[in-house]
């Protein structure tokens, strides 16, 4: 897993997850609203869609929310409009970031965006500049508990998958984007559990930060990015050793 996984996972178990609960909802709820207005409100024939209902139900938003998501997105009923934007730039030592923003004003998002990056070691870029350094991809988180890694390997590879990871307590099935629903449901008909899955961007290469400054340093940008409320998901090419990983945290 690259170092931005690790110190998500590692947040989680920390319990952090639990506190942005509220903002959670809140970006599941767009994303299921965004979807629905691009592909229409019927998950069988708008695979995105599909998607992001499987990550709502993942993460415990009521049905009734996702059903009022989907009737706003078809215009079923009255709501504001948001649109997917996304951000590129650098954090601290050439770490790329990618910004993925769920917003109904472009240019307060925009603004707002860029003055994260300047206030904390960054600096803002132009479209292109680093997405072509991530690839969208699948990414299924299975329990340990529930299944061997060759058992899975050999279920997930026939579904679609490409490789699989060590997630600490999880396997970590990726996946092309297109075959993620395919392989989350040859899982689940095996009878093995999975935690989640969702879309994501893999970074093509990573830098490495050695030492707990640096690891500071890029940390303390992507934390306050993730605290915005139109953003949706960031994304950065970092890996930090899991000993100084271990320093971070404290």
């Amino acid at each position: 897993m690259s170092g931005h996984s690790k110190w998500h996972s590692i947040k989680h178990k920390k319990g952090a997850a639990d506190a942005k609960r509220g903002k959670l909802f809140a970006v599941l709820t767009r994303q299921i609203e965004v979807a629905a207005r691009a592909g229409g409100g019927d998950p069988a024939s708008n695979a995105t869609l599909r998607t992001m209902i499987q990550k709502a139900r993942d993460a415990s938003l009521p049905v009734d929310n996702i059903q009022r998501a989907i009737k706003r997105g078809i215009g079923e009923e009255e709501g504001v409009q948001y649109e997917s934007i996304n951000y590129e730039g650098y954090a601290a030592h050439g770490v790329a970031v990618y910004v993925m923003c769920l917003s109904d004003n472009r240019n307060r998002t925009g603004s707002e965006i860029k003055n994260i990056f300047n206030k904390t070691g960054g600096s803002f870029a132009e479209p292109g500049a680093v997405s072509w350094q991530f690839e969208r991809k699948g990414i299924v988180l299975v329990p340990k508990t529930s299944v061997g890694e060759d058992d899975l390997m050999l279920l997930a590879a026939d579904a679609g998958a490409e490789d699989i990871g060590d997630g600490g307590d999880d396997w970590v099935v990726t996946t092309p984007a297109t075959e993620l629903h395919a392989v989350r449901t040859a899982i689940e008909e095996g009878g093995i559990d999975v935690r989640s899955s969702d879309l994501t961007m893999v970074p093509s290469t990573t830098i490495e930060l050695a030492d707990e400054s640096s690891a500071k340093q890029v940390l303390r940008l992507i934390d306050a990015l993730e605290d915005h409320d139109d953003v949706e998901a960031v994304y950065a090419n970092f890996d930090i050793p899991e000993a100084v990983l271990a320093k971070v945290m404290g």
